[in-house]
């Protein structure tokens, strides 16, 4: 502690942009020269993207800030919509990695432009203006593919269909096949990892959800559902190493035994770092 407290400003600072948000925000307790240094716009420059103007430059609506760590964690509480609200966007706080995602129009939906098998609706709690509702398909196909480029580099990412069952759903309880891959492969593409994943379980009564709150719901011989405001479920995970592997492709798909399903409310798929 002595040591540092020799040091100029210019120089805690410097170090400080090495570290993390997290230990920025702990060396801002340790004395008034140090919540100087840690709150300067140099160190959070280094945390946000280095492409976080070009990509604050797309939002539907201005992103205002007066310093860069207000940038940083109102890019990480406050979800910004990208494209004509194509896509969302946020940091994982603690990381600053880059998450998104993509509307459910954005996505390839089977029979999505059906009136008779889904609807486009409204959600109060979703980020966009419209999500898909299943009427009823007895062959459900959701995937969605984005650009390796824009996310993170050396960073593990999962996909996350982000959904919630109607109050009238039906024929979701049969497990459907997720899977994971890079369009163009390389040497360390991701594999098909084809695993089984469940919507929605028999015993999703109002009273056993409220008993489970937000912990996960057990699944059988699958992968789990969890549950925030919303509800997600893992489609699969990826290194992103470069971002040089071209696309890579998320699906979800239920098309083995074909019984009709219902209530089936899409909002989108979300790719974020894996912690």
């Amino acid at each position: 502690m002595s040591f540092f407290s020799l040091l100029p400003e210019g120089c805690i600072t410097d170090i400080i942009s090495f570290t993390s948000p997290r230990d920025s925000c702990r060396a801002s307790a340790i004395s008034p020269t140090f919540k100087s240094a840690a709150e300067s716009d140099i160190v959070w420059e280094k945390f946000l993207p280095s492409d976080y103007q070009e990509i604050i430059s797309r939002s539907v609506s201005p992103v205002v800030h007066s310093t860069k760590k207000e940038l940083y964690f109102l890019l990480c509480n406050s979800p910004i919509l990208l494209d004509e609200s194509k896509l969302s966007f946020t940091l994982n706080k603690w990381s600053g990695k880059k998450c998104y995602m993509l509307r459910a129009r954005e996505l390839s939906i089977a029979w999505k432009d059906g009136p008779q098998y889904w609807k486009w609706t409204s959600l109060p709690e979703s980020r966009f203006f419209e999500v898909a509702e299943l009427r009823a398909v007895c062959w459900l196909a959701v995937g969605g593919k984005m650009q390796t480029q824009m996310l993170s580099p050396k960073t593990t990412y999962a996909a996350y269909l982000v959904f919630k069952p109607a109050e009238n759903s039906r024929g979701l309880e049969v497990p459907a096949k997720a899977s994971v891959r890079f369009v163009v492969e390389s040497q360390d593409g991701a594999k098909d990892s084809n695993d089984a994943v469940h919507l929605k379980l028999a015993t999703d009564r109002p009273e056993h959800l409220r008993r489970l709150g937000r912990r996960a719901a057990r699944q059988p011989n699958g992968r789990l559902r969890q549950k925030r405001g919303d509800e997600w479920i893992e489609l699969g995970q990826f290194f992103n190493d470069h971002g040089d592997d071209g696309e890579v492709e998320m699906q979800l798909k239920e098309i083995q035994q074909l019984n009709w399903k219902t209530g089936l409310i899409v909002e989108g798929i979300e790719l974020r770092p894996k912690e």
